[in-house]
């Protein structure tokens, strides 16, 4: 299984430049806009139909579909199947090979540092989690005990999940997580300093009221939470 993030946009360039500051780097290939940080392969996709979602690739999707069809509702496309979890994330099943040789690797080299996947908040995050099981991925870490879930695949795309009200900042389904080990204050100093726009300073986890967290989004509207943690 192949898993490419996928991103919307109004304007191609201004996205491509967006990702080129951030220290993205493109990836080669014919048919698709690609760029990656080593960890997290995203296509930026200039379409008016484009949505803010993710994209699985696999040979064959339908033997999963009988499970994912009690959990949601599946239709079709040209290339394999488009389903949406409870927290409105776009899952696009793209049956077929991809092409471009990618692998990931251990740690980011972009800007915003380490990522870490997919987050979500989900009204309903049993279903969520179940629909994301039926699609190949394994619960890793949390329970439903608590408010928060996370599930892995073996293409090593992590996706959270999280219950409403759980995070005190703005939150944009779906966002890229970057975890940085408490040295997300040089990160956010480099993010000041390539003049890449912040949408929210969080300073609710910093006692002392410094802004060690923040939410950035790229033209499209896909959200990054780069947080200290």
């Amino acid at each position: 299984m192949i898993s490419l993030i996928t991103t919307p946009t109004p304007n191609l360039k201004a996205s491509i430049d967006f990702y080129h500051k951030a220290g993205f780097k493109t990836v080669p290939d014919d048919d698709r806009v690609l760029v990656t940080d080593g960890k997290v392969l995203i296509e930026i996709d200039p379409s008016r139909y484009a949505r803010a979602g993710v994209k699985l690739f696999s040979n064959d999707w339908k033997s999963n579909l009988e499970n994912i069809e009690n959990l949601a509702v599946v239709s079709s496309m040209d290339n394999g199947f488009l389903v949406s979890d409870p927290s409105g994330v776009w899952i696009y099943l793209v049956e077929g090979e991809f092409n471009p040789a990618f692998e990931v690797q251990e740690h980011s080299f972009g800007v915003f540092g380490n990522c870490a996947g997919m987050s979500l908040e989900s009204a309903d995050i049993a279903r969520s989690l179940k629909v994301w099981k039926a699609l190949g991925f394994n619960q890793v870490q949390g329970s439903l005990d608590n408010s928060w879930i996370s599930c892995v695949n073996a293409d090593g795309l992590g996706v959270s999940l999280m219950r409403p009200h759980t995070c005190p900042h703005l939150f944009f389904n779906p966002s890229l997580t970057y975890f940085n080990s408490g040295l997300n204050l040089e990160v956010i100093v480099e993010v000041n300093r390539l003049g890449i726009p912040i949408t929210e300073e969080i300073t609710f986890f910093n006692e002392e009221g410094v802004v060690d967290n923040i939410v950035v989004r790229d033209p499209g509207g896909y959200g990054f939470f780069i947080f200290n943690d």
